[in-house]
C-alpha cells in the first residue's frame, strides 16, 4: 500500500455572498430529518491536471472555488449555518441560517493521484483527505497532488439533508463555477412535512423503527470489525446480472439483480449460527410522497428490508431472489409508507429515530444505497471533469454492512461501489470477477 501523508497548508470560513431578507432565521427539523441519525457524509472526487493550467494554478483553483462556493450558499442558505441544541427540546437540534459559513480546508499530499490505493478507503481516511470538524454542517476539503491533480472531498451533516440534496448542492455549485445556469431552485420548506392530525400509522412500523438518543447512535455495537473498500463492476457483469434476473419472465432493474446476486453471496460470510439474513435498501421519498418536490432539499429517506432463510439464499436462483427484492423495495415506494412513517415520528418525538437493522439488532444485514442520479462526470468547477466520484463514512460504528453504488466517472456503464463490510463478506464479494478492487487502471489513470 502506497503510504502518504497530507500536509494541511490553511482553512478558510466561507459566507454567503449575499444577503436575503427573506431567510428564515431558524429550520427546525422534519420528522424525516430525525430518521437521519446524524451521520456525517464525505463524498470524493479526484481530478488529474489539466493540460492547460500551470504548475501555479491551485491558488487561483482555491479562489475560484470560494467565490462560487459563496454564490452556491445564497440557493443553500441552510448550509452555511449551524446546528445547534433546540431551546424547547433539547433531544431535537434544528438548522440556525445565521450564515456562519462552510469551512473550507486547503492540504498537500506526498503522492501523486496515480499512485493512490483506491481500493483501501480506510487508507484515504487515515491520511487525512477528510477532516471533520463538528462546528460546520458543510466541508470541503481540496488536496493538492504532486502530479498537479487534485481531490475535493466534502462533508456534510446528514441533518442538512440526504444524497438527493447533497447531489443538487454540488451540481449548482459547479454550474456556477461554470457560469452555467442553475438547473434547481431549492426547496427549504420542510413543513411540506408535516404529520396528519390525529398520527395514525401501519404497526408494522413499530418493528422496523426506533426511538433512539445520540448517545446510542455514537455508541452502536459492532459484533464485527469494519473495512472500508472501493470496487469496479463494469458494464458487463452488471447487464449479465440483470440478464440472470430476467430468466424467468420477469423485468428487474439492475440494482433489483445486483442485490440478489450480492445477498447470495452474503450467505458465505456469516456464521453458520445464524439461520435467516438481512438487506436493506434506502428508498427516495420524492416521486412517492405526494407533498413533497423534486427540488426538495432534506431528508425524505425510508429504507425498506427483506429477510430470507441462508437456506434459500444458498438454494435459489438469483432470478427468486430478485423477486424477493423487488417486493421488499416496493413495500415502501408509495405515498401511504412515507405518510405513515412521518406520523411514526410524530408519535415517538421527541428524540431521533432510527431504522431497527442500521442499531445493529437484527442480526447480519447489509444495506444498499443506489446513486445512479448522482453527479459524477457532470461534476466540473472549470477545472475539467473528474476521473472518480464515491462516497465514504468516517463513522467508525456502524451496526451493518453498506455497500454504496455510483456510476463510474467514464460514463460507460460500469458502476464505482463503496463498501463499508466485514472482511469475510469482503472476501465473498472478491471471490469471481464481479467486484474488482478498484485501481488506477480503472479510472484510465494507468495503461
Amino acid at each position: 500500500m502506497n503510504m502518504f501523508e497530507v500536509c494541511f497548508t490553511g482553512e478558510s470560513i466561507v459566507k454567503a455572498s449575499g444577503n436575503n431578507p427573506e431567510r428564515p432565521h431558524s429550520l427546525s427539523l422534519s420528522n424525516l430529518d430525525l430518521l437521519s441519525g446524524r451521520f456525517p457524509v464525505t463524498y470524493f472526487y479526484f481530478y488529474p491536471k489539466q493540460p492547460h493550467l500551470v504548475s501555479s494554478a491551485f491558488g487561483s483553483i482555491i479562489e475560484s472555488l470560494k467565490t462560487s462556493l459563496a454564490e452556491t450558499l445564497n440557493y443553500f442558505y441552510p448550509f452555511a449555518g449551524q446546528i445547534v441544541p433546540n431551546e424547547t427540546s433539547r433531544e431535537e437540534p434544528i438548522i440556525l441560517c445565521n450564515n456562519n459559513g462552510a469551512l473550507l480546508v486547503q492540504a498537500r499530499a506526498t503522492t501523486d493521484i496515480k499512485s493512490l490505493d483506491f481500493y483501501n478507503l480506510d487508507a484515504f481516511l487515515q491520511a487525512k483527505l477528510v477532516r471533520v470538524n463538528p462546528d460546520f454542517p458543510l466541508q470541503i476539503q481540496v488536496t493538492e497532488f504532486e502530479c498537479g491533480g487534485f481531490s475535493l472531498t466534502f462533508t456534510f451533516d446528514h441533518a442538512l439533508g440526504d444524497a438527493s440534496s447533497f447531489g443538487k448542492f454540488l451540481t449548482t455549485w459547479s454550474e456556477i463555477s461554470r457560469k452555467q445556469p442553475v438547473s434547481c431552485v431549492p426547496d427549504h420548506r420542510r413543513n411540506l412535512l408535516l404529520p396528519r392530525s390525529p398520527p395514525r400509522y401501519h404497526p408494522l412500523l413499530e418493528k422496523r423503527f426506533i426511538k433512539c438518543s445520540v448517545e446510542e447512535i455514537k455508541n452502536i455495537p459492532t459484533p464485527k470489525t469494519l473495512i472500508k473498500r472501493l470496487y469496479h463492476i463494469d458494464a458487463a457483469s452488471i447487464n449479465a446480472l440483470q440478464a440472470l434476473a430476467n430468466v424467468n419472465g420477469e423485468s428487474r432493474t439492475k440494482i433489483e439483480a445486483f442485490s440478489a446476486y450480492v445477498w447470495k453471496k452474503m450467505v458465505d460470510s456469516i456464521e453458520s449460527s445464524h439461520k435467516t439474513c438481512k438487506m436493506g435498501w434506502l428508498v427516495d421519498g420524492r416521486g412517492r410522497l405526494e407533498t413533497v418536490t423534486s427540488s426538495y432539499i432534506g431528508n425524505v429517506l425510508s429504507i425498506a428490508v427483506g429477510e430470507a432463510t441462508v437456506e434459500n439464499l444458498k438454494q435459489n436462483h438469483v432470478s427468486e431472489i430478485a423477486n424477493i427484492v423487488h417486493e421488499s423495495i416496493t413495500e415502501v415506494t408509495n405515498n401511504t409508507h412515507f405518510t405513515d412513517l412521518i406520523d411514526w415520528i410524530e408519535s415517538h418525538r421527541p428524540g431521533l429515530m432510527l431504522a431497527r437493522v442500521v442499531l445493529g439488532q437484527e442480526g447480519p444485514t447489509l444495506v444498499l444505497s443506489s446513486g445512479r442520479r448522482f453527479p459524477v462526470a457532470e461534476l466540473d468547477f472549470g477545472f475539467g471533469a473528474p476521473v472518480l466520484g464515491t462516497v465514504c463514512s468516517t463513522v467508525e460504528k456502524i451496526g451493518v454492512g453498506y455497500l454504496n453504488q455510483r456510476p463510474s466517472a467514464c460514463n460507460d456503464g460500469s458502476w464505482s461501489v463503496s463498501a463499508i463490510v466485514w472482511p469475510e463478506l469482503a472476501a465473498a464479494l472478491e471471490s469471481d470477477s464481479v467486484f474488482q478492487p478498484m485501481s488506477a487502471k480503472h479510472l484510465q489513470l494507468q495503461t
